[in-house]
């Protein structure tokens, strides 16, 4: 597989300064030495990876039903990087979680600033979204939690661990980056369909579009959505060309077919575990860590929609084929990589005020009326009181949230971070507007706020643009989007 070639054209330029009047945004950045400083200065990494030790009975989360965790299948790790160019630092921090609140990552930013010379506003957390695994997330809908669990506080401590562990490992390195394509993995997952029996809400109304409508369906018309078929990677190699370590990025939700109760952390673990040997890295006892985050597979899964008769799986055989596809894609994609001795590195970050969605009256009265006799009727939607309870909740909550945003430049690589389940267009139209000619976005990074549709999604319907499932105002995405782009353009250069 190629390494991805340059784009035909790029937008490069972009307007970088204006903020919102909704919006309120603060930014730090961290820029590297002058030439002539960081040319003595050895590029450094180290990496890690850290056993959340998963206790059993807790809910596994990911899906309609909460059984509890019966059997630990793989366990759940935190999985880091650390680049070090010698004078900034930045770090990854990756969870086996379906997705993290934004306090227990505060949590663990103290912890490292407490115990290690990282700068933890220049570390970006993120969980990878298995539907397997034990969740960090409470009841709330915007993450407010003054006191956290104890299962919150000990994934914090895990990442503050990795963290540590990655430091203690730096070493001198060599960096490169680039990509695949895997285009057979991902399916948008939102589909027109001609069959309105399809496309009811929970809130008494009828969408333009389901979320996995069912496969080879002959109401199906077209998919709602384009996909991103790209696998970023970043490869770290010793000074003598030793794997160290491998970051990807696919945007892909998660692959599932999971037994009920095991605890799995899907195909992020199986594509981890596996890229190291095909890197050639022979030893099982060796410290290379393999890493997938996930990008932006908001509206993204693994199900060929059009398809009718596809034979049953074992369980476990999708996450095998897939990770085994696409780390092997990487690993053909890594053999072409330049790689470089000395880089710099720069970080920034922004808040952003976004307002939370609120029920209008109607909607008030509608799910009240669900507390009577025709609440219980054959006509209600399957999920309408799931939704009464979300709504309720948004309604008592704060009226709005601030976020944390991120942009990362590792040498001439961009690297952007959001705290939501991001729809496919939207990273697409990042890469595309970024000022770099090599980008990805890590999605479900520094806090997990529900899904991020694009405002012409919103129109359409669908579980994603429920609001429950989504919490924010309508035209957040390009709100962030702004944000991320003008962080990006202010590290852009050395």
């Amino acid at each position: 597989m190629r390494a991805k070639p340059k784009p035909q054209s790029r937008r490069r330029c972009m307007i970088a300064a204006a903020v919102s009047i909704c919006m309120a945004v603060s930014s730090g950045a961290s820029f590297p030495l002058p030439a002539a400083e960081a040319d003595s200065a050895a590029f450094r990494a180290g990496a890690a990876k850290v056993e959340i030790k998963t206790p059993l009975g807790m809910p596994i989360v990911g899906n309609w039903d909460s059984p509890p965790a019966t059997n630990i299948h793989d366990e759940l790790y935190v999985r880091c990087l650390l680049l070090d160019d010698g004078h900034t630092r930045i770090a990854f921090a990756i969870c086996d979680n379906v997705g993290i609140p934004r306090e227990v990552f505060d949590a663990a930013r103290k912890l490292i600033d407490a115990e290690t010379d990282v700068d933890a506003k220049n570390v970006l957390m993120s969980a990878t979204h298995t539907h397997s695994g034990v969740s960090a997330r409470d009841f709330r809908m915007v993450d407010g939690a003054q006191i956290l669990s104890a299962y919150q506080q000990l994934v914090a401590r895990r990442i503050a661990d990795a963290v540590a562990t990655a430091e203690q490992r730096l070493q001198p390195a060599q960096i490169g980056w680039g990509s695949a394509a895997v285009p057979s993995e991902v399916h948008n997952r939102r589909w027109y369909v001609d069959d309105e029996k399809l496309l009811s809400n929970p809130f008494g109304g009828v969408d333009q579009v389901r979320m996995n409508p069912p496969r080879g369906n002959d109401a199906l018309v077209k998919p709602a959505g384009p996909t991103d078929p790209e696998v970023s990677f970043i490869s770290v190699q010793t000074r003598d060309g030793q794997p160290l370590a491998l970051l990807a990025n696919y945007s892909l939700h998660y692959v599932g077919g999971v037994p009920t109760g095991d605890i799995s952390a899907d195909y992020f673990a199986a594509f981890s575990e596996r890229i190291g040997g095909l890197l050639g890295v022979a030893d099982a006892d060796s410290d290379f860590v393999g890493i997938m985050t996930n990008g932006t597979s908001g509206d993204i899964n693994n199900i060929p929609f059009r398809e009718k008769n596809l034979p049953p799986k074992k369980a476990y055989e999708r996450i095998d084929e897939v990770s085994k596809l696409v780390a092997e894609e990487v690993a053909s994609a890594s053999r072409s990589v330049a790689y470089h001795n000395q880089i710099s590195l720069a970080a920034a970050n922004a808040e952003l005020k976004l307002a939370m969605r609120k029920p209008d009256p109607e909607m008030l009265r509608y799910f009240a009326s669900l507390a009577g006799a025709e609440g219980d009727s054959a006509s209600t939607h399957r999920f309408a009181k799931i939704y009464a309870s979300r709504v309720s909740r948004l309604q008592e909550g704060p009226d709005e949230v601030s976020i944390l945003l991120q942009a990362f430049r590792i040498g001439d690589l961009g690297v952007m971070s959001i705290p939501f389940e991001v729809f496919a267009e939207t990273g697409l139209d990042l890469k595309k507007r970024s000022p770099f000619d090599d980008s990805f976005t890590i999605e479900l990074a520094n806090g997990s706020y529900g899904y991020l549709p694009t405002p012409a999604q919103h129109k359409l319907g669908g579980y994603e643009t429920w609001m429950g499932t989504n919490r924010v105002q309508l035209d957040a995405s390009e709100k962030i989007s702004d944000v991320l782009l003008s962080l990006s353009k202010q590290i852009q250069s050395p």
